[in-house]
């Protein structure tokens, strides 16, 4: 099986989560249209203001992050492959009262999909695993940053990636040998089921291999943080701290790097 055909499956995996992404309590949707924010502190605090500026959020799952950004004032445009999320994106805009784009599209083929350039790229958690390639990704970003664009990256670390969330153990490499790993979903992080069966492919990807092509790209980076917390409930066993900084309940706090915010200029 192909890298294609591989996306093609993963395609399909998260097609079938989104109705029960929608219904859950991890994204609380009904609290969203009341008007709560879907975004965390650390990818706000990278961004500060970003009230008037062009946006474009690169694998936006259903939106509600990408409509939070409009909320605070921001013109925005999401993207994600998955056609029933672009969907409901669509329809929760129009709920929400708020203005949106969404488009349907691969990460490699939206410049096929959508012209124009933007003052943020915006790249949220869980969003880089999926794609088998980052140098053909950092040419996206390129592609749609304006001279003087920031994008910001908000991600879980790639060394926790490579976690048995259960036992702390090593389990997957933390350097990316070109070659997909699959396993069987069960439950997803936001505890919906109904795709359980079905195939995933992910990459493993170093924070170097992340970060170098952007910087060959012409992209400075001009802010870099690490964080020992995770600001979602998104992994088994663990147990919130603080308000909204969740750690493992059997490790002492800091002992691993559990996020990452990275916010880079694109050259003028």
């Amino acid at each position: 099986m192909n890298d294609l055909e591989k996306i093609a499956e993963n395609k399909r995996l998260w097609d079938a989560r989104v109705k029960g992404h929608v219904a859950s309590t991890f994204y609380d949707v009904p609290g969203f249209l009341e008007g709560n924010c879907a975004l965390k502190s650390p990818e706000v605090n990278a961004l500060g203001d970003v009230a008037g500026q062009t946006m474009l959020h690169l694998q936006c799952h259903f939106g509600l992050d990408t409509l939070s950004w409009a909320r605070r004032g921001a013109i925005v445009t999401g993207m994600d492959f998955s056609s029933t999320a672009i969907a409901k994106a669509r329809e929760l805009a129009k709920q929400a009262g708020l203005e949106a784009t969404f488009i349907e599209s691969s990460v490699y083929d939206l410049p096929e999909n959508l012209t124009g350039v933007f003052d943020i790229v915006f790249v949220s958690y869980g969003a880089l695993i999926w794609l088998p390639d980052l140098n053909r990704w950092a040419d996206v970003v390129c592609r749609y940053l304006k001279p003087g664009g920031r994008l910001c990256i908000a991600e879980f670390h790639p060394h926790w990636y490579g976690l048995n969330w259960e036992t702390y153990a090593i389990e997957y490499p933390y350097f990316n040998s070109g070659e997909a790993f699959e396993e069987v979903a069960t439950t997803s992080y936001a505890g919906s089921d109904e795709y359980a069966g079905m195939r995933e492919f992910f990459w493993s990807h170093s924070l170097g291999e992340t970060i170098q092509p952007l910087l060959k790209r012409g992209i400075q980076i001009v802010e870099f943080q690490e964080y020992k917390f995770s600001p979602y409930n998104a992994f088994p066993n663990l147990v919130e701290v603080r308000p909204g900084e969740w750690i493992p309940s059997t490790l002492a706090e800091g002992k691993v790097a559990m996020m990452f915010t990275l916010v880079g200029k694109m050259q003028d």
